[in-house]
């Protein structure tokens, strides 16, 4: 099965945030092999205080500000109950504006969103990039592996310790506000990383999102955007290397993902992109030497439980289905597709209890408002059966 890794927000930079940043990789970029983009490829506006949210500024925050101080003034205008109620949603990255306008927008764009408000207030700001067990997603034949970030207001850094579902961390001098859920912040681990990295992952998951959307001009001018953006987050080379093998240059594809793999060579999302690669460029002998380390060191990869389930289901053999899912889900419990599969087997097994059971979780762990609608006219329906 051909399966494709698109890293969305890098969880690991090539080298440590104060070493000296190395120059774009021009032999790696093919522009005449790609049309104009057709949109404005930037990010000049991403941190940019729309009118909106200025206003919110004067009438909302800066009486919260002067009464509790910048930082806790800020946090409240933005993510207290009853304020703007900010929703995550993982379909689209956006600008701060963007998100302060859609009131949504995954942890990227909402960090994004804080430190424009931030500087705005003229507060400090850190970025961090946490470690995380690997959240997993998919869009067709395209598997994604998803990071994370969070933002402190303020020079330092302290230990976590609040309990609530917006994660806030403070002393008397920072503010670090998560917007991941309590239970996947245990032992959370972050490393600062600079602005210029943010700005990169943002441009990264712009060519992601064209990527899947079929606009490979786009995608590439993205991709590339982020190479020179900040030419260390190797992140960039894999997206740049999955667009050029969906366009027909395999030898551009190859060079990007070595790129890449000289930089991380333990990566096994740039090592399985560069298997088929490998295989592409009619050199099996070496596609197979390395797609044999690749099962030494991933022998059950993301996402093989759940095809095998799949075929499964194909054949109606809902009990292997339902094992197989179970087992995606017992190493993934946070990915809403993998309750919803679950619960179709559950389904074709007769269980409309336990379905109803995983139904309700993928709707917990949805992150697309989209895919919570369409779990939740599921869940009524086996309601409407009678389960309860």
């Amino acid at each position: 099965m051909k399966t494709w890794t698109v890293l969305l927000v890098a969880l690991l930079l090539a080298a440590c945030a104060s070493a000296p940043l190395p120059p774009p990789v021009e032999s790696l970029f093919k522009d005449g092999a790609f049309g104009p983009a057709s949109e404005r490829i930037g990010a000049s506006d991403l941190f940019a205080m729309s009118p909106e949210m200025k206003q919110y500024m004067t009438t909302t925050i800066a009486p919260v500000a002067k009464a509790k101080g910048a930082q806790q003034g800020l946090f409240e205008a933005l993510y207290s109950r009853g304020q703007l109620k900010l929703e995550y949603d993982s379909a689209k990255t956006r600008n701060a504006a963007q998100a302060f306008a859609a009131r949504s927008g995954n942890c990227l764009s909402l960090v994004i969103m804080t430190a424009a408000f931030a500087k705005e207030m003229g507060l400090p700001v850190t970025y961090q990039s946490a470690f995380l067990d690997e959240s997993w997603g998919r869009s067709g034949d395209i598997h994604f592996f998803i990071g994370h970030v969070n933002v402190t207001l303020g020079p330092h850094l302290t230990r976590l310790n609040n309990s609530t579902n917006l994660i806030v961390r403070q002393d008397e001098t920072d503010l670090t506000i998560d917007f991941l859920l309590p239970r996947e912040l245990r032992g959370l681990n972050t490393r600062v990383i600079e602005e210029r990295t943010i700005v990169a992952m943002y441009m990264n998951n712009r060519a992601v999102e064209s990527f899947i959307d079929g606009q490979l001009d786009n995608a590439y001018w993205w991709a590339r955007a982020a190479v020179a953006q900040d030419p260390r987050f190797t992140s960039a080379y894999n997206t740049l290397g999955v667009i050029y093998k969906r366009h027909g240059d395999i030898e551009d594809a190859h060079r990007a993902l070595a790129y890449a793999l000289e930089r991380e060579p333990k990566n096994t999302h740039f090592m399985s992109n560069m298997v088929l690669v490998l295989n592409d460029l009619g050199r099996g002998a070496e596609s197979a030497a390395l797609a044999k380390k690749l099962d030494q060191m991933e022998p059950n990869p993301a996402f093989s439980y759940f095809m095998d389930g799949m075929v499964a289901m194909r054949k109606g053999d809902y009990q292997t289905a339902k094992d197989l899912f179970a087992k995606e889900v017992q190493r993934a419990p946070y990915y809403h597709e993998f309750h919803f599969w679950l619960a179709a087997a559950y389904i074709g097994l007769g269980d409309t209890e336990r379905a109803r059971a995983e139904l309700a979780l993928a709707i917990d762990t949805s992150t697309t408002r989209i895919s919570r609608d369409i779990y939740a006219a599921k869940l009524d329906k086996i309601r409407s059966l009678g389960v309860h």
